[in-house]
């Protein structure tokens, strides 16, 4: 821990070193106030203790200009009053239980229109994080039809709700209609907004999206790369939407197998959601699962699994139990275990990930039939395993079992 106290106003900031004063004074103790804020440098893990990590911190207070340019950017997306502004913090800070919660809550005391139309967005929000898109899909609706009634058809307030109900078709596979709402939403922003406004970064980066899981990398790079030059301009460097774009990027590279500059842009936005998110939030576990697949891309099985059972953790912590994004962790961690050759484990992951997509995607989602071909190359790849082989035994009886389940 550093403490310059030339960088930093004592009257805001106080802190008081009472080593002299403790029961242990080689500890070197200092009492710090309420409040205080640290700048997050090194974090490492040292050699001896694999349990344990170390975070270097330099002490600041409010005068930093990157933290108040953070601050003060978060202060203008978390808009609303009281109760409201609270269930925006609970949503930016991963807390979707109690996020919905308050809004239901607040859905029963509502006393008009307007009002009820933002907690039913708000309420879709939350399920399409928990990866309930049928219901999420079915809150934006009910706020779409709401502001459709008082609002011009090409109104501002329209465009967030046709954003999100493309997200949500976007996560189910229906391509084609997320498309369509991620441009209705766009329409509307490039009228109403200045060129380098963050929600058109948003916007951009949508449509990247769409262009990215259909398979078309130069499109979906394009319009990531219209979104990052925004984002760089409009917002401080250590601002968590900032990562998400240089997270994208990184997956645009790490598909068409330049794994060095997939690296380079993974560990570019995992510095920043070190600093900015709960050490549990949903989006760390992302960022951890992406580097792993670098990893895995080049063959470096051992440090992919680290990876990917980090991402597993955190998201076994943050999401609900049949949540997409645990199968694709379980599906990740699977593929390492085959291409090691361990097909039992293999098969035990492959399976606990094709029990979440049954429950929670459409039929005819592409990840399913992504699911069913691995679960497949890998009986191939048992049944020609010689009668010889230490495991076979093992392994021909998971298959079986997968089988009597499928």
């Amino acid at each position: 821990m550093k403490i310059d106290p030339s960088k930093i106003s004592t009257s805001i900031t106080p802190f008081a070193i009472i080593g002299e004063h403790s029961v242990i004074p080689q500890e070197q103790e200092i009492l710090f106030t309420m409040h205080t804020v640290f700048r997050v440098g090194e974090i490492k893990q040292p050699a001896e203790n694999s349990r344990r990590w170390e975070v270097q911190l330099t002490i600041t207070d409010e005068s930093d200009p990157q933290l108040a340019g953070l601050t003060n950017r978060i202060k203008q997306e978390i808009d609303g009053e009281g109760w409201y502004r609270m269930g925006q913090l609970m949503l930016r800070g991963g807390h979707f239980d109690q996020a919905e919660e308050l809004y239901n809550e607040l859905l029963e005391d509502a006393s008009d229109d307007t009002e009820r139309a933002h907690i039913y967005h708000q309420l879709g929000v939350i399920n399409c994080h928990q990866g309930e898109y049928q219901k999420a899909a079915t809150f934006y609706e009910k706020s779409l039809e709401i502001k459709r009634k008082t609002l011009p058809k090409d109104d501002a307030p329209l465009a967030p709700t046709y954003s999100n109900i493309g997200l949500v078709y976007n996560s189910m596979g229906e391509y084609s209609r997320a498309l369509e709402y991620y441009e209705k939403s766009y329409k509307i922003l490039e009228i109403s907004l200045p060129p380098n406004h963050p929600d058109l970064a948003t916007s951009y980066n949508n449509i990247g999206s769409v262009y990215d899981k259909m398979g078309e990398y130069s499109k979906a790079l394009e319009y990531y790369e219209k979104s990052h030059k925004i984002l760089e301009i409009s917002l401080p460097p250590n601002h968590p939407d900032l990562a998400t774009s240089y997270n994208n990027i990184g997956g645009m590279h790490s598909r068409i197998g330049e794994y060095s500059k997939a690296l380079e842009y993974y560990e570019k936005s995992h510095k920043i959601l070190q600093i900015s998110l709960p050490p549990n939030h949903p989006d760390l576990a992302t960022s951890y699962n992406n580097i792993g697949l670098v990893y895995y891309g080049i063959g470096e099985y051992s440090k992919a699994l680290e990876y990917y059972e980090t991402s597993l953790k955190i998201r076994e912590k943050a999401l609900p139990p049949n949540h997409p994004d645990l199968a694709a962790s379980y599906n990740n961690i699977g593929l390492v275990y085959r291409d090691v050759g361990e097909y039992s484990k293999a098969l035990e992951y492959y399976e606990k990930s094709h029990q979440i997509l049954e429950i929670s995607l459409p039929p005819n989602h592409p990840d399913l039939a992504t699911s069913y071909n691995n679960i497949g190359r890998l009986y191939e790849e048992i049944t020609s395993l010689p009668p010889t082989h230490p495991n076979i035994k093992v392994v021909m009886n998971a298959i079986a079992g997968v089988k009597e389940k499928l």
